[in-house]
């Protein structure tokens, strides 16, 4: 997982566009199961209109036809990890249940699943496929 923080540790940059919008103080980096590598960029708002890193990532992991991880992780400007929100740990979960075993750097060299993120996730035993 060294090469895939490194690449997202190359778009967190932080900038303020303006007195109401700042970005990239998180960039995240995922790799999927094929092996492609998609990233995004945090967008902080004033009115909590913004989008986590990881959301931003898995758009564009959507938008080029994929939807199963094999890891991921968020980083600030100096490349620390740090675990995704509730919001984008059920994002993840909701993709494809094989996200699950989707593996996450929470912290500085220690990792989790997302299974281990989501111990009761409310989706289990459902008859539906999500």
């Amino acid at each position: 997982m060294g090469t895939l923080k490194q690449i997202a540790q190359k778009y967190a940059r932080p900038k303020r566009l303006n007195d109401f919008i700042a970005y990239g103080g998180v960039a995240a980096a995922i790799e999927t199961v094929s092996g492609n590598i998609y990233t995004g960029i945090s967008i902080d708002t004033a009115c909590s209109m913004g989008c986590c890193a990881e959301h931003s990532a898995v758009a564009e992991m959507l938008k080029n036809g994929e939807s199963q991880i094999r890891s991921i992780v968020a980083v600030d400007e100096n490349g620390n990890a740090f675990p995704p929100c509730g919001r984008c740990r059920e994002l993840i979960s909701q993709l494809a249940k094989e996200n699950l075993q989707t593996t996450i750097e929470v912290k500085n060299g220690i990792f989790k699943t997302l299974r281990e993120l989501l111990p009761y996730d409310w989706k289990e035993g459902l008859e539906r496929e999500w």
